[in-house]
C-alpha cells in the first residue's frame, strides 16, 4: 500500500471512498470472457447440467464454469480451430484449376525436394507457422528434410520447449550424440534425436518402461503438468516399481522419471503439432511449386491488411513475379492470375470494398470491356460506387487504360457521377440517350475538363494513399543513381550489411510513411517510431529525444529524407536508430551541378518552360540548364545554355522527361537521373 495514498485518504473523503470501493472490487473478475474455440457437449440440455451465461456479443450461450471445471461437471470439451490458412490453400487450388491443374492438398507428396530446399533457406513468407523471423532462423539452422522434422520444429518453437532447441539441433546434425536413457525407450525418442518433445512420448515411455496402460499414462501426463506433490510421489512409486519389474535398475528409473517430469511440464501435444505441420507443409508445397497462385490466394485473404499486402508484393518481386497494377478492364474483385502475373484486386484498394468492386466487374462481364470514360459513366451503378471509392480508384490508376491523366479523371469525378446518376435514372424509366443506345452518358453528354497531369512524385503519392504502399513504382526510383554516387543506400542493401557484420551505420534514403510519438515512462522525454519506405521495402526506426527535437519538421509523413542511422541485431530483428535527418532535395541540390535536356520536338518547349518556372529560379544557387534540340535537316543538334538557373529535383526531371518530344534528362556529368 502506498503510504502517501493512505495519508491522503485520512484527510480527503473522496480518496477514502475510492479506496473503500477499490478494496471491495479487488480480486473480482473484471469481465466475462469466452474461449475462442472451445465447445462443450453433454448428454442432456446444458441448462440441466451447469449454469449458463448469455454473452451480448454472441447468439450462443456460454458456460459460467471455466474450462477447468466443465469436464468434472460431466461435459466433454472440444477446441474447434478455424484457420484462414485452409481457405488460402483452397483458393490457391481454385486458381490452379483455372489453368487445368488439379491439386488435392491431401495427396501432395511429402518428399518434395523444392519444398524442403525452400524451407531450409528460410524463404517462408506466407507459410503457415513458419513465417516469423525467429522461425525462419530456426529453419535455416534445422535444415528440415523430412515431415517429422517439421512436426518437431512446430512443437519446439514455444516458450519452455525452446530451451531444447540447441540440443535438438546439435544431435540432428551429428555434433553431439543423443542421450540414451534406456534401450527400451530408444525407439520412442528416435525421430526427435533423443530429446523428449511431445506429451505422447511421455505417455509412451511410461507404457514401454513401466507397464502403464494408456489411461494410466494419460493420468501421469496430467499429474506432471499440474505438479501436485502428493500425486507426483504416488506416480513416482508406480513408475519406478513398474520399471524395476521390467528389469530396469531403480536408480536409473528414478533418473528417467525426473527427466521425463522436466520435459512433461511443457511438452507439446504431437497430434496437434502434426496437424499444424501438415497445414504448414501444404502451404510450403504450394509456394515452392506454384508461387503465383499461392501469393495471389494469400493476398486475397488479407485484402484489408495493407501491411501484409505490401509484404506479399515484396515477396512476389523477390521471386520475380510481377504484380500488375489494378485496371478497370482486367482486375477482379479479388486477386487473380493472368499469364503468370498477379493482377491487383479492386476490393484491396482503400475505401472501395467488395460491393463497389463487384459492381464494376459485373458491368464488364455483362456488357464487355469499358471503352472510355463516358462508357464507364453510363454503366456505373451509383448505389454501389460512390465518390469516395471512385476517388481512390482514380488515384490508384484503375482508369489509366481509359485515360492516363489521373489528375484529369480525379477532377472530373463529380461530372462522371452526375452522368452515372442520369444514366441510372434513364434506365429505371426505360429511356434511351439521344446519342447512344441506352447508355445514358455517351458522346457530348460527358465533357471532361482538362487538367495538368500529376508529376511522377505526385502520382505515386496519390497511389500510396489509395493503396497503402507504392505499387507501380517508387518516388525514389529516379534518385537511385545519384544516391549511389553519394554512398546513400537502400534498405535491402543496408540490411544485408548489418546481418553480415551484426551491426552497421550509414545513410539511408526513404519516404516517411508515419511517425508515432511516445513519452518515456522513466524520463518523460519524447521519442518516436518512424516508418520509412524505399524501392526495396518498408522499415521502421526509433528516433530518440534530442534527434526528434532537431528533426521533427523533416519527419512529417510524405517527406523525402536522407537519414543517418545506426543498427544492430537483436533476436534476428534489425533495430534501427536515426541519428540525423536531412531533406532529400537539399542533399541532392548539393550534388547536382546542372542538367542537360535533349528534345526532338520544339513543341515541348512551352510546357517545359512552364515546368521549369514552376520549380522557381534560384539565382546562383540554382542548376545550370542546357537545352539540346535534335533537328532533322542540315544541323543534327543545336545546344542552348539557358540564362536562368533553376532548382530541378529528380521528381521535376522525371516530369520533364515525360513531356512529348523530350528524349532525355541527364545531369551534366552524364549520369542519367
Amino acid at each position: 500500500v502506498n503510504p502517501a495514498l493512505i495519508r491522503r485518504s485520512l484527510i480527503d473523503e473522496t480518496v477514502a471512498r475510492l479506496l473503500e470501493i477499490g478494496v471491495k472490487l479487488e480480486g473480482l473478475y473484471r469481465h466475462a470472457s469466452t474461449h475462442a474455440a472451445g465447445l462443450v457437449i453433454g448428454d442432456r440440455p446444458l441448462s440441466e447440467t451447469i449454469p449458463l451465461y448469455r454473452d451480448l456479443r454472441s447468439s450462443m450461450p456460454v458456460t459460467q464454469f471455466n474450462m477447468k471445471w466443465v469436464e468434472p461437471a460431466g461435459l466433454v470439451k472440444f477446441d474447434f480451430l478455424g484457420l484462414k490458412t485452409l481457405t488460402v490453400i483452397d483458393k490457391a487450388c481454385q486458381l490452379l484449376k483455372l489453368r487445368n491443374i488439379d491439386v488435392d492438398p491431401a495427396r501432395i507428396p511429402f518428399e518434395d525436394p523444392p519444398t524442403y530446399e525452400m524451407l531450409a533457406h528460410g524463404d517462408t513468407v506466407g507459410v503457415f507457422q513458419f513465417e516469423s523471423a525467429g522461425m525462419r532462423d530456426l529453419m535455416r539452422k534445422a535444415i528440415p528434410t523430412v515431415f517429422e522434422d517439421l512436426i518437431a520444429i512446430v512443437a519446439l518453437f514455444r516458450p519452455g520447449p525452446m530451451e531444447n532447441i540447441p540440443k535438438y539441433l546439435a544431435c540432428k546434425h551429428g555434433r553431439e550424440q543423443p542421450e540414451e536413457l534406456h534401450e527400451m525407450i530408444k525407439p520412442v525418442v528416435a525421430d526427435t534425436y533423443g530429446v523428449i518433445i511431445y506429451q505422447e512420448q511421455v505417455m509412451q515411455i511410461a507404457q514401454v518402461l513401466s507397464g502403464y496402460s494408456l489411461g494410466e499414462a494419460d493420468l501421469l501426463r496430467r499429474a506432471m503438468g499440474k505438479k501436485i506433490k502428493s500425486e507426483m510421489e504416488a506416480q513416482r512409486a508406480r513408475f519406478v516399481d513398474g520399471a524395476v519389474a521390467n528389469g530396469v535398475k531403480a536408480a536409473r528409473a528414478d533418473y528417467i522419471f525426473d527427466l521425463v517430469d522436466k520435459f512433461a511440464g511443457y511438452g507439446f501435444n504431437k497430434s496437434h503439432s502434426a496437424a499444424y505441420a501438415l497445414v504448414a507443409y501444404q502451404t510450403a508445397w504450394l509456394k515452392a511449386n506454384h508461387p503465383v497462385e499461392f501469393l495471389a490466394a494469400s493476398m486475397t485473404l488479407d485484402l484489408a491488411n495493407t501491411d501484409k499486402l505490401s509484404m506479399f508484393r515484396q515477396e512476389a518481386e523477390r521471386l520475380g513475379i510481377e504484380v500488375m497494377p489494378p485496371d478497370v478492364n482486367r482486375s477482379g474483385v479479388e486477386f487473380t492470375v493472368h499469364d503468370g502475373k498477379i493482377v491487383y484486386a479492386l476490393a484491396a484498394i482503400r475505401n472501395v470494398g467488395r460491393a463497389a468492386a463487384q459492381s464494376i466487374v459485373d458491368g464488364r462481364e455483362q456488357d464487355g470491356p469499358y471503352k472510355d470514360l463516358p462508357d464507364l459513366a453510363s454503366r456505373l451503378n451509383p448505389r454501389h460506387v460512390n465518390k469516395r471509392s471512385l476517388e481512390n480508384l482514380a488515384r490508384a490508376g484503375v482508369f489509366d487504360s481509359l485515360d492516363p491523366n489521373r489528375a484529369q479523371i480525379y477532377k472530373a469525378l463529380d461530372i462522371i457521377l452526375a452522368a452515372a446518376g442520369r444514366a441510372a435514372s434513364n434506365r429505371s424509366v426505360g429511356q434511351n440517350d439521344l446519342f447512344g443506345s441506352g447508355s445514358g452518358a455517351t458522346g457530348p453528354s460527358l465533357v471532361i475538363p482538362g487538367a495538368r497531369a500529376w508529376t511522377p512524385m505526385e502520382r505515386l503519392a496519390e497511389e500510396f494513399d489509395a493503396i497503402g504502399f507504392y505499387l507501380s513504382g517508387h518516388p525514389l526510383d529516379s534518385y537511385a543513381a545519384d544516391l549511389a554516387k553519394m554512398d546513400v543506400v537502400f534498405w535491402e542493401d543496408f540490411k544485408a550489411l548489418v546481418r553480415d557484420k551484426g551491426y552497421g551505420a550509414g545513410r539511408l534514403a526513404g519516404i516517411v510513411t508515419y511517425r508515432k510519438e511516445r513519452k518515456s515512462a522513466k524520463s518523460g522525454n519524447a521519442y518516436a517510431f518512424t516508418g520509412l519506405s524505399d524501392p526495396t521495402g518498408q522499415y521502421e526506426a526509433i528516433v530518440f529525444s534530442d534527434t526528434l527535437t532537431e528533426c521533427r519538421p523533416q519527419l512529417e509523413p510524405g517527406s523525402s529524407v536522407v537519414a543517418r542511422v545506426e543498427a544492430d541485431i537483436s533476436d534476428d530483428d534489425i533495430k534501427l536508430r536515426i541519428q540525423g535527418v536531412r531533406p532529400l532535395d537539399e542533399v541532392m541540390q548539393q550534388q547536382a551541378s546542372g542538367w542537360r535536356i535533349v528534345m526532338e520536338d520544339t513543341g515541348a518547349v512551352k510546357e517545359m518552360r512552364s515546368r521549369l518556372e514552376s520549380a522557381g529560379a534560384n539565382g546562383v544557387r540554382g542548376d545550370e540548364v542546357i537545352l539540346v534540340l535534335r533537328l532533322s535537316g542540315r544541323f543534327r543538334e543545336v545546344e542552348l545554355k539557358l540564362s536562368e538557373r533553376y532548382v530541378i529535383s529528380p521528381d521535376m526531371a522525371g516530369a520533364i522527361r515525360e513531356l512529348p518530344g523530350v528524349l532525355d534528362v541527364a545531369q551534366l556529368d552524364g549520369q542519367t537521373s
